[in-house]
């Protein structure tokens, strides 16, 4: 039962403490939209998309404005395109980009995502062809997002695709050096992907998904960070957990509410709420500055990995309760350009690149938004997304890789794309050569983990 102290303390985390529903992101199954023909291909995936999501937007907003709780975007997730492509006699990969990207700007969302392959253990039919074709399709496109899954736990890694993503993404700056380098801020690389993820860059509609679903990600750095503010400096760790958990709760039971209003409202299955805390560049809304608050003087000084692990952890217990089903990513996400604390950080040399690649052994993506050197040769690039990719093979866990190379700007130069992806300093990288090591391919087999069965 909800009595006037919960629906205060919510208006106020709504007021002044930055909470807010982060994306209601329907996802759609393409796979009968699969036609030798590209033409009819592409025809049958736009009318599709058009057709299950045309009210999706007009829906976020009534529920925003009846509930008063904030959706600040509404998108669109579909069956990863290689496997759609593969069904083509032309393989025109970049002619489906445009025909996903026209039905995002008709029905009105802020992205879709599902330019996407699933090659951990090879590559099937399609899936270098849609590949290779990302950086044109980013370059030529305004909502599209990309991903690609390169490593499993189940699988080992591919390092045949991180060679070649290495390539992608380098090209990918190039070709938007014009607007920013915006194209690889719309691409990740994976290892262990989820199917029901909402948020973007690295939303897909995975094979064992129902036709359509609703997946809603929530938010809410700045409503832990306020919670942690007020309490007293002599609570202990185990006392702070229980006060994230408590604060995950309400966050997350609010995204519960929200995903079964828009579940109703649209006729179609609720999947899962991601209960991750999703920062953004606005003061006051940091994971960063969560950290902070439980007494590190800034982020990245040594203690943050461990300040992290417990975050992580106590936002996934709160926020289980208050769901029945929850997925995607869920917990803590460490995005540098689109967090104002680890912006900080980064500009004044606290957070280094290393530092990072260690946090992302106990949060829930990996490294996230980090504006590189526009000279980082691109095997230096796969290099970063194979060591990314073992902190998760090995820990059973999702890691992922989304690094911008700044074309022709140096370490300590700033590089911003506005909004919601924000912007940051050129982070350094060590300059030493893995080149031999990238040559090498083949896979990286699956750990002893792996053995479960």
């Amino acid at each position: 039962m909800l009595n006037a102290r919960d629906i205060l303390e919510t208006i106020t985390m709504i007021q002044d403490e930055n909470l807010d529903v982060r994306t209601i992101t329907m996802g759609i199954s393409l796979l009968d939209c699969c036609h030798s023909d590209s033409d009819i291909m592409c025809r049958k995936v736009y009318d599709k998309i058009t057709r299950y999501a045309k009210d999706l937007v007009k829906t976020g907003e009534q529920i925003e404005k009846e509930l008063g709780i904030p959706i600040i975007n509404k998108r669109i997730s579909v069956t990863p395109a290689a496997m759609i492509l593969a069904s083509t006699d032309d393989k025109n990969a970049v002619k489906l980009a445009k025909t996903l990207d026209s039905a995002a700007r008709t029905c009105g969302v802020n992205f879709l995502g599902g330019f996407s392959a699933l090659v951990h253990k090879g590559f099937g039919p399609g899936d270098k062809e849609l590949i290779e074709a990302i950086p044109e399709a980013l370059a030529s496109t305004d909502f599209l997002c990309s991903s690609v899954n390169i490593g499993s736990t189940k699988t080992g890694i591919n390092m045949d695709a991180v060679g070649l993503m290495g390539k992608v993404v380098k090209k990918s700056a190039e070709l938007t050096a014009d607007r920013g380098c915006i194209g690889p801020a719309k691409l990740v690389v994976f290892c262990n992907a989820p199917e029901d993820n909402p948020f973007m860059a690295g939303a897909f509609h995975g094979a064992g998904e129902p036709d359509c679903v609703i997946n809603v990600g929530v938010s809410g750095p700045g409503v832990v960070r306020a919670a942690l503010a007020k309490a007293s400096d002599t609570m202990d760790l185990t006392q702070v957990a229980d006060l994230i958990k408590k604060t995950a709760f309400k966050i997350t039971r609010m995204g519960q509410l929200v995903a079964a209003q828009a579940s109703e409202r649209l006729g179609v299955p609720f999947g899962i709420v991601d209960l991750s805390l999703a920062p953004t560049p606005a003061v006051g809304d940091s994971v960063a500055h969560i950290l902070e608050e439980m007494g590190l003087e800034v982020c990245g000084c040594h203690g943050t990995t461990a300040a992290l692990a417990l975050l992580n952890d106590a936002v996934k217990k709160g926020g289980v309760m208050a769901s029945s089903h929850v997925g995607g990513l869920s917990g803590a996400f460490i995005p540098v350009t689109e967090d104002a604390g680890m912006i900080d950080a980064a500009r004044c040399g606290a957070l280094t690149i290393t530092k990072l690649e260690a946090m992302t052994a106990v949060c829930s993506v990996g490294l996230d938004m980090i504006n590189i050197p526009g000279d980082t040769p691109a095997d230096v690039i796969a290099a970063v997304i194979a060591d990314e990719a073992a902190i998760g093979m090995v820990n059973s866990k999702t890691t992922a890789v989304r690094v911008i190379p700044a074309i022709g700007k140096k370490v300590g130069d700033e590089l911003d794309f506005g909004g919601l992806l924000g912007g940051g300093p050129v982070m350094p990288l060590s300059t030493y050569s893995p080149s031999k090591f990238i040559a090498r391919g083949g896979r990286i087999p699956a750990p002893m983990q792996s053995l479960k069965n």
